[in-house]
């Protein structure tokens, strides 16, 4: 009898797709109504997923798994998924007659994520990294003004779709060699024959996939124009929960490799100081804050990766740290941004000029946020840094912490530059004055102290991490 009840918050998600798929086979329901109903289901789903946190088990012969990891990843992504969608109740960069499909595609993008992070078979892996990253192919293009960003929809397709075929190749090397697709039976063979050309070179191209969701360098190109092409709703959802799927399985491929392979760590050393570098140099140019975001996520993809590639579970437990860290300073950011460019354009940073005198509580939810991706003490970005290069620093890592410092030195240029338009600057014209509603003031608050929170008072959240880095068979 199958353990059906494992699959609770994917079923519940699959429910919530169905929902939106019957609504948008009709035109009348209006545009608050659909958002009335995605929030109230985003939240279920939220409280359905805390229901089934400590859950375990295996389903689906043997290819899914349950366990603390991926149930704390999947609360990441339904309170992802619950918070961009609460931030859409104006949505007016979408077309409105498409506004029931893009719910559709939110959900049934969740479900595709949560499954990647609870597969532990390799074409499982695959199949749900596809479903994932097809409807954000869709998503993308979804723009009222798309004929101008038509160019940002087809690159992130052809971009991805080479991605996917680097990865299912790189899964044939290591079928080859490992005589399995499961994950159990391929941690068990691959460390011993790590030292072979064929099991490297099929290690890094099945990374390819996930790197390419997380936007790591090489495999970055398609982030600054996605993030300026989408929707404003679109690109908080890219940068908020499609990294935390992507941080979990890149988590778990490296692990694959049980640190026997020197080869294997040095491509993902010179990978990290690429990212944070290349991320933070080409960001201080910037003038759209879209833009500018896109190539910080590049740079904490680097940073991320100087936790997970110490292979141990302190630092497996540093990058889920980091995970949450990025999911609240992001979001802060982006509700800011999309509260200002309500209209659903592209924010200009001049934009943000007299940010503090227009709205003193988004101004300093985007200090805070800011602060948090400088990592600034004494908010949740600092201790997630710290945490990383403490982990890298245990395993020998110096040069390499010693550049990941310099590098969010380089961060604190950029970042105050945003700050001082929100807070120094006198605007060169009057800007409309900000709308905040009830809602937005509550999460502003809630993101605020979530941040210091997290930053001043960790421990719990550590002990979660190190606990749900234990439940990685490795």
């Amino acid at each position: 009898m199958m353990k059906w009840v494992l699959f609770i918050p994917e079923l519940y998600v699959v429910l919530c797709g169905l929902v939106f798929f019957i609504l948008s086979l009709s035109k009348q329901a209006s545009s608050k109504r659909l958002h009335k109903i995605a929030v109230t289901l985003a939240g279920i789903g939220v409280l359905v997923t805390v229901f089934c946190a400590r859950q375990n088990g295996m389903v689906f012969f043997d290819a899914y798994r349950v366990d603390l990891f991926s149930q704390v990843f999947k609360l990441l992504l339904a309170l992802g998924t619950f918070w961009v969608i609460s931030s859409c109740n104006e949505l007016k960069g979408i077309d409105e007659r498409q506004h029931a499909e893009f719910y559709f595609l939110v959900f049934i993008c969740t479900l595709g994520m949560m499954m990647l992070v609870s597969a532990v078979e390799l074409l499982t892996i695959y199949v749900a990294l596809e479903l994932s990253s097809y409807t954000l192919f869709l998503l993308v293009p979804m723009r009222s003004d798309s004929n101008k960003f038509v160019e940002t929809g087809i690159k992130y397709f052809m971009v991805g779709v080479t991605a996917s075929a680097f990865m299912i190749f790189g899964i044939s090397f290591i079928f080859g060699m490992a005589k399995t697709t499961y994950v159990s039976g391929v941690m068990e063979a691959l460390p011993k024959v790590i030292n072979e050309p064929a099991a490297i070179a099929g290690l890094v191209l099945a990374l390819c996939g996930f790197f390419f969701k997380q936007a790591l360098f090489p495999f970055h190109s398609w982030a600054p124009d996605v993030y300026q092409g989408a929707a404003n709703q679109v690109t908080t959802f890219i940068a908020t929960a499609s990294k935390m799927a992507a941080a979990a399985m890149v988590i778990r491929f490296v692990g694959f490799s049980a640190g026997e392979s020197a080869v294997f760590i040095k491509v993902l050393i010179t990978l990290s100081i690429l990212s944070m570098t290349f991320g933070n140099l080409v960001a201080i140019i910037q003038k759209d804050i879209k833009r500018l975001l896109a190539y910080s996520s590049i740079a904490h993809a680097g940073y991320m990766l100087v936790g997970i590639l110490s292979m141990t579970e302190r630092g497996y437990a540093s990058a889920i740290y980091y995970a949450i860290a990025y999911l609240i300073m992001n979001y802060s950011i982006f509700m800011v941004i999309m509260k200002i460019a309500d209209d659903g354009h592209n924010l200009q940073i001049k934009e943000l000029a007299g940010l503090h005198k227009r709205s003193p509580l988004l101004a300093m939810t985007l200090m805070l946020g800011l602060f948090g991706l400088a990592g600034i003490p004494p908010t949740v970005g600092f201790t997630g840094k710290f945490l990383v290069f403490a982990a890298a620093l245990e395993k020998g890592y110096l040069a390499l912490v010693i550049i990941g410092m310099v590098n969010a030195t380089i961060s604190l240029y950029y970042y105050l530059i945003v700050i001082k338009a929100a807070y120094l600057l006198e605007p060169v014209r009057p800007y409309p004055a900000i709308r905040v509603d009830a809602w937005t003031r509550s999460m502003s608050f809630v993101l605020v102290i979530l941040s210091v929170y997290l930053g001043v008072f960790p421990d719990k959240f550590v002990a979660l991490t190190e606990a749900a880095a234990r439940s990685l068979p490795y």
